[in-house]
């Protein structure tokens, strides 16, 4: 029996996370759910997003600005404003560099009473956007690490770099992770969103400065914990040049183990052609509670990028409280253990 294309209706479920990551699980469960919401990462200060929240004090909207674009409705009146507000400003002026959408968003949350939160309703309502987004927190966050091997003549020692471009671009390994200002405050929305949830997909994405920033902000790791939504994994793809040079499937999960201790991972998702011999990635994902769907996820031209149809079929198995062998697919087999 055939899967149905599109969702009907479908289960409640957050996806948190930020950047490209995000932006390929939301265009993914677009196909699963019509009610979804993406709680998005506020920690940017690169680029335009960085100019803004220096300038003005304000939440980084760029992530946000992402996410909207991928949940905008199908339709040309919505590809005109997707345009728009994915669009870049040309030249070395004032506002060189900027992202029309970040402007937008800026302006809105400067002028509306509601701040960011009615500020992303309003511009998702342009979009005809297919769930909602919000902050993790209203409050702009940033990350500090500690890095290990940037200094040649000490090779084991440990120096704390702040920023989220900082960290994501290190030439050294990052081992932890941390905010500033230490125990932000939560968007209340983002919290409620999580403790309602039926689902909640963390990754895939930068793992220290997109993903598990989430679970540093203290309101909305306890909804995590406290929440009777099961709680998927999508693993990356590949590492990130910097970041996570050198991390395996495994690597993922240790590192979000050892920054969220507490947490119950139900399901693990992870494409085939990264895991050649499971039985590594199955015993630290039996350790979490959970059980492990290998299925191939990326897209057919060789980069390191999610095929949302792909994606979206491996989430209906993570989904399906029943673990089983799915049924023939065209967009290739799955294998569940537990």
């Amino acid at each position: 029996m055939s899967r149905p294309s599109g969702p009907a209706g479908g289960p409640r479920v957050v996806a948190l996370g930020g950047g490209h990551g995000l932006s390929a699980s939301l265009r993914a469960l677009t196909q699963v759910t019509e009610d979804l919401t993406a709680v998005v990462t506020v920690a940017d200060d690169g680029g335009s997003s960085g100019r803004l929240r220096e300038e003005f004090g304000a939440v980084p909207p760029g992530d946000l600005r992402m996410a909207l674009a991928a949940l905008a409705a199908p339709d040309a009146w919505a590809q005109v404003w997707t345009d728009l507000l994915q669009h870049r400003y040309p030249g070395d002026g004032a506002l060189g560099g900027h992202a029309a959408g970040n402007l937008l968003l800026t302006g809105l949350a400067q002028t509306r009473p509601g701040g960011v939160v009615e500020a992303l309703e309003l511009v998702g309502r342009l979009l005809g956007a297919r769930g909602r987004v919000l902050p993790a927190s209203c409050t702009p966050l940033q990350i500090e690490a500690e890095v290990v091997g940037l200094d040649l003549a000490d090779p084991y020692g440990s120096r704390t770099v702040t920023g989220q471009v900082a960290v994501a671009t290190t030439a050294g390994s990052v081992s932890t992770v941390r905010l500033l200002p230490v125990d932000p405050p939560a968007c209340p929305e983002a919290v409620e969103a999580v403790l309602s949830a039926e689902h909640v997909v963390l990754g895939p994405g930068s793992w220290f400065t997109s993903v598990l920033t989430h679970l540093l902000v203290p309101e909305l790791y306890q909804a995590l914990l406290a929440t009777p939504a099961r709680v998927t994994v999508v693993l990356n793809l590949a590492p990130q040049a910097g970041e996570t040079d050198g991390f395996t499937p495994e690597t993922y999960l240790e590192v979000l183990g050892a920054h969220a201790p507490e947490l119950v991972v139900d399901t693990v998702l992870a494409d085939t052609a990264t895991v050649p011999d499971p039985r590594g990635l199955m015993s630290v994902v039996e350790s979490m509670g959970g059980r492990l769907v290998l299925a191939p996820l990326s897209l057919d031209d060789g980069t390191p990028r999610h095929d949302p149809a792909r994606l979206a079929h491996a989430l209906r198995l993570a989904f399906d409280p029943v673990p089983r062998q799915p049924d023939p697919s065209p967009l290739g087999s799955a294998r569940t253990w537990r």
